[in-house]
């Protein structure tokens, strides 16, 4: 690395333009990216984030305008522009050694540029269009399920899985009796069967997340979990550092009833560095992160996710921390992607 020796590396990091970067963000990509800039930072390397503004990096930050309202095809139009102008700026300036995208939108602002180029999958590959993925860039799965639904003849490299801070989770000395389900507000999240599920085991919910401008978003939440909502099941709206740490911790379990084919979970492997049980849904790579029986219980429905609950004393919080010290590991993932990095610049 540069700080030992090594020659310092160039980064030139692109978020996802509709969510900003700040040391502790909403969305999965946004942490993923915060956690590298800062291990780039840290490391002597030279690191820079285009981000929309309000964004906040360890590395020099060069923004883009955020968008105030609904997101929809003029503002998408407006901001991709600004990306791809922010991107050539930086490469008439000093020489960058790798640019890596972390937005499902990449193909539409990729680079036409002779150099290392990674794109971290960080939603299901068969979200991204086909001119993405065949565009050149390096593509690089977050885990073991999401690289085995890649489609035939492409080739992606090996999975570097996802990591959190263990030091801000850690458990607590004494559990509360609520659930939590947590995360941003989408059908596919599936809040409504969070709420069905702890109707049938007779315990409080917590609900926390944020509900981000996109129509199909608020009218999901406005039908589905609004009339829902009473003394037993409660949203608190969005929560972040400390209280966000707080709240996983005191938490009875967490409860992940994603539909989605989860590339990863970061809120599931934040809850087992604080000790705390995790029910997820058999989705995606949810069963690469929780441990049936051990860390918690992987489950097929609402049914099954209540009665799960009524079990989860059976789990052992220090297996859950355990778990996450093995292999979830923020350290560990940064390491990886700086090795990566070097890789791919050489």
């Amino acid at each position: 690395m540069a700080g030992a020796g090594g020659a310092m590396l160039t980064v030139l990091s692109i978020g996802y333009p509709f969510a900003p970067v700040t040391a502790d963000p909403a969305g999965g990509a946004e942490q993923i990216l915060a956690h590298v800039d800062r291990a780039l930072v840290a490391a002597g390397h030279r690191s820079i984030v285009v981000a929309p503004q309000g964004s906040h990096v360890a590395g020099e930050l060069r923004t883009i305008p955020a968008v105030d309202g609904e997101i929809d095809a003029a503002a998408r139009t407006r901001v991709h522009g600004a990306v791809r102008d922010r991107i050539a700026d930086e490469l008439r300036g000093a020489p960058i050694d790798v640019i890596h995208y972390h937005g499902l939108d990449f193909g539409v602002y990729f680079a036409a540029a002779a150099l290392p180029q990674l794109a971290t999958l960080h939603l299901p590959i068969a979200w991204y269009a086909e001119a993405a993925l065949r565009s050149g860039a390096r593509l690089l799965p977050v885990s073991r399920d999401e690289a085995a639904r890649a489609p035939a003849g492409l080739t992606l490299l090996p999975p570097i899985e996802n990591g959190v801070d263990l030091d801000r989770y850690r458990p607590a000395r004494s559990k509360s009796d609520y659930a939590l389900a947590l995360g941003r507000v989408a059908p596919i999240k599936g809040f409504h069967d969070a709420i069905a599920a702890t109707r049938r085991a007779g315990v409080r919910l917590l609900m926390a997340g944020r509900l981000y401008p996109y129509p199909e978003h608020r009218r999901y939440f406005a039908a589905q979990v609004a009339p829902a909502l009473d003394d037993w099941h409660r949203w608190i709206g969005a929560v972040a550092g400390h209280a966000k740490a707080q709240l996983i911790a005191g938490a009875r379990c967490l409860l992940v009833p994603s539909t989605a084919p989860e590339t990863s979970s970061l809120v599931a492997m934040e809850a087992l560095a604080s000790g705390t049980p995790v029910i997820a849904y058999r989705s995606g790579a949810l069963p690469e992160v929780v441990e049936d029986g051990v860390t918690g219980f992987i489950v097929d429905d609402a049914d099954s996710m209540g009665d799960a609950i009524a079990r989860v004393d059976t789990i052992d919080p220090a297996a859950c921390r355990a778990a996450a010290e093995a292999r979830f590991s923020a350290a560990r993932m940064t390491a990886e992607y700086l090795r990566l990095y070097e890789r791919l610049a050489a």
